[in-house]
This record gives C-alpha cells, sequence and structure tokens, in this order.
C-alpha cells in the first residue's frame, strides 16, 4: 500500500473535526474523497501533508510511519500537495513558480529544466506564457501552475484539495483531463473534489466524508450510481 490512514483524529481545540478516520490509496490509482463542505476533507489532506498533527491514529507512507514527520520532510519522501485556492507565487513568473516547486530537490539545473521542459510539452499554454507574472493568469492557468509547481518536486503521490473551484464548466474538464495525464505519467492521485460526478468519473476507487467521519467507499464508478450519493451529491 503507498498510503495508508488509520484511525485518524483531529482535534481544532475542543471541536473534534476528524473521527477515526481510515482510508488507504494504492499506488497507481487516482482515488476521491467526497462530502459537503466542512465534512473535514482538507483536514484529512492538510494531516497526511504534516500541515496539522493528529490527536490519534497512524499515517504509514510506503511502509514508514509519517504521523509525526514535518510538512517539509514529507515533501521529500514524495508527497506534495495542491492546496485549495491553488496559491501560486503572483507575483512571481510563470517559470519562477515552477522552480520553487523544485526547491526541495538536489539534482542538477540542467536536469530540472528539462522536467520544466517536459512540463511545457504537456501544457503549452503555460510555455507561452512562462515569463508573465503568475498573477495575471486566467484561473484556469493559475490551477494548471499550481498543479505544475508540485510536480516539479517530483512526487510519488499528488493531493489535490479542490481543484475545480472557481472554474468555468469547460475548464473543469480541461483540469480533469490534466489530472488524467499526471496519473497516466505515473504519479498516484488522492483528490478532494466539491464536484463529486467528475470526481468519481475519474477515480478508481472514493471515500464519503460526513461531519469528519467516513461514512462509505467503494469503486467509485459504483458509487457513481448509488442513489444515497446522487441524491446528496450529484444533485439526482
Amino acid at each position: 500500500m503507498m498510503l495508508s490512514v488509520e484511525n485518524l483524529n483531529v482535534f481544532y481545540g475542543h471541536i473534534h473535526a476528524i473521527k477515526d478516520v481510515s482510508l488507504h490509496v494504492k499506488e497507481g490509482e487516482i482515488v476521491s474523497l467526497i462530502g459537503a463542505n466542512g465534512a473535514g476533507k482538507t483536514t484529512t489532506l492538510q494531516t497526511i501533508s504534516g500541515l496539522l498533527k493528529p490527536k490519534s491514529g497512524t499515517i504509514t507512507f510506503e511502509g514508514k510511519d509519517i504521523t509525526k514527520t514535518e510538512a517539509h520532510q514529507i515533501l521529500q519522501m514524495g508527497i506534495a500537495q495542491v492546496p485549495e485556492g491553488r496559491r501560486i507565487f503572483a507575483n512571481m513568473t510563470v517559470k519562477e513558480n515552477l522552480e520553487m516547486g523544485a526547491f526541495t530537490r538536489k539534482e542538477s539545473a540542467a536536469q530540472l529544466k528539462e522536467e520544466r521542459k517536459n512540463f511545457y510539452d504537456k501544457f503549452p499554454r503555460l510555455r507561452e506564457r512562462k515569463k508573465q507574472m503568475a498573477g495575471t493568469l486566467s484561473g484556469g492557468e493559475q490551477q494548471m501552475l499550481a498543479m505544475g509547481r508540485a510536480l516539479m518536486a517530483n512526487p510519488k503521490i499528488l493531493i489535490l484539495d479542490e481543484p475545480s473551484m472557481g472554474l468555468s464548466p469547460l475548464l473543469v474538464k480541461e483540469v480533469f483531463e490534466m489530472i488524467k495525464t499526471i496519473n497516466q505519467s505515473g504519479v498516484t492521485v488522492l483528490l478532494v473534489e466539491q464536484n463529486a460526478k467528475m470526481a468519481l468519473s475519474i477515480s478508481n476507487r472514493a471515500y464519503v466524508l460526513e461531519t469528519g467521519k467516513i461514512t462509505m467507499e467503494g469503486d467509485a464508478k459504483e458509487l457513481l450510481h448509488n442513489e444515497s450519493i446522487k441524491k446528496a451529491y450529484l444533485g439526482a
């Protein structure tokens, strides 16, 4: 198992935000975590990334316990997160943002330059804008850049928090195509997404989080046709 979360409990002061959450992600999968606003999805991701520390429970990555590991060390181990709201460096260029994504790596400048070239080959729109200030990009381009910046860390698993937020339907489709491309290139994906229909349509498996608890899990395509999921999250 690439990533395992067992009986995770996270508190904000006296508020019990995450309650005995367990989930796992196998190498090569796209796994979605869906649920309403306030269900605890972002808190779960931030705890996996080391930005929050759980009160109890265990997080294991490639067989190693990372529950108490610091966030920058988790990034170096191969877990990169694209945060909700993208959070690109608006006053830096596209190229500089991508360079920042590689700041923990020890490879030569020539090798990192080659990786940037490979990224631009996949997403030529950003090549055209590599000298442009990131804050002047469209919402869809900013999301692509945020994902590209995370990929420059050379992750084994990419964690995405609400990648379609604030985007038009056309751009949402484009971002999800990008997620599939990233996964096909060999990167495992853990995805939190309000657009449950799109998330389930590209995922292998999924978990449903409600008020801090996992209430359902299974094959994503089966959940896509589950009546209770349809009523709660798909507008049926």
